[in-house]
């Protein structure tokens, strides 16, 4: 690897070579990353993103590290853990009141501390462990709701550390897709994200979230996994296709469709990416031959894989 990027990078924060990406996902698989440094800031986020592409190395921009899959071989160039989670005051704009969030911030994290001051709008997001820049990126959501419905604007760099602040309908958000996702806005790395607010009771609105953490705990498994491996298809919910196929709780070596939720591979210990992505395909293809549904993986497949 450019032993001057390193050098570069080593400049704004802490390089690693050869980090495991299996301590970095909610997985807990996939091979070493080429150079791995983290973030805490904006400014380290925009300068290494540049740096990045400026040396003309792959970059891979890592949140919390749910909804991903890194493959057994690693991920080739750089990869940037994004910890800028600050989060500003939530001020009024003349039609209601708003907040300002790092791209690294967990959408639960922001929903959960907006409760304890008052603010509703985002109550909803309370189990949604990704980050705001990769909810962003997939339109993340839960119970219905979607980033979309309260994105205001999103700003974001391009490799050439440009700043441009995009609103919801430029960035084209819709049901976990956006034009980052689908390439309709170049390359371009997440700094912050505008949400829209509501002023609300604390103490209810923490009771609802409650209500949500216990339903969550009711239907979804807990262990090592990503959330939602499939897109739900317009008819019924991909769970009921994984059912329909035979396949709750089978498992290939140390990966398992859980017993509780089909629409969740567990690493029972030990799984490779090889593990999972036989599952994944497994389930494609019986669900292709019994219903001529496509199946689409909600999960982001990053890195070698076999």
């Amino acid at each position: 690897m450019n032993d001057e990027l390193t050098a570069e990078l080593s400049r704004i924060a802490p390089v690693k070579r050869d980090e495991p990406m299996s301590r970095h996902v909610t997985f807990g698989v996939g091979g070493p990353a080429d150079l791995f440094v983290s973030v805490k800031n904006e400014e380290q986020l925009r300068e290494a993103f540049v740096s990045g592409k400026r040396h003309g190395v792959a970059v891979h921009i890592l949140g919390s590290g749910s909804n991903v899959l890194v493959g057994d071989g690693g991920i080739r160039g750089l990869v940037i853990d994004n910890q800028h989670a600050e989060i500003g005051e939530p001020w009024e704009n003349g039609v209601g009141p708003r907040v300002r969030a790092g791209s690294g911030l967990s959408f639960a994290t922001l929903a959960r501390r907006m409760a304890n001051g008052g603010y509703g709008g985002v109550e909803w997001a309370c189990g949604i462990p990704g980050s705001l820049g990769g909810a962003v990126v997939s339109n993340a959501g839960a119970y219905g709701r979607s980033l979309g419905d309260v994105l205001i604007s999103a700003r974001l760099t391009n490799p050439d550390g440009e700043v441009s602040e995009l609103s919801a309908a430029d960035l084209e958000l819709d049901y976990r897709r956006s034009a980052l996702a689908s390439g309709t806005i170049g390359e371009s790395a997440v700094l912050s994200v505008d949400v829209r607010l509501q002023k609300g009771d604390a103490e209810a609105l923490k009771e609802t979230i409650r209500r949500f953490d216990e339903q969550r705990k009711s239907a979804q498994p807990t262990g090592q996994n990503c959330g939602s491996v499939f897109k739900n298809p317009p008819d019924k919910a991909a769970w009921e296709f994984v059912d329909g196929a035979g396949l709750r709780g089978h498992r290939i070596g140390n990966a398992q469709f859980s017993e509780q939720h089909s629409n969740f591979i567990l690493n029972l210990g030990g799984a490779t990416a090889k593990d999972i992505t036989s599952l994944i395909e497994l389930a494609q293809e019986r669900i292709r031959e019994r219903t001529g549904v496509e199946m689409t993986p909600e999960v982001a497949f990053v890195g070698e894989f076999e």
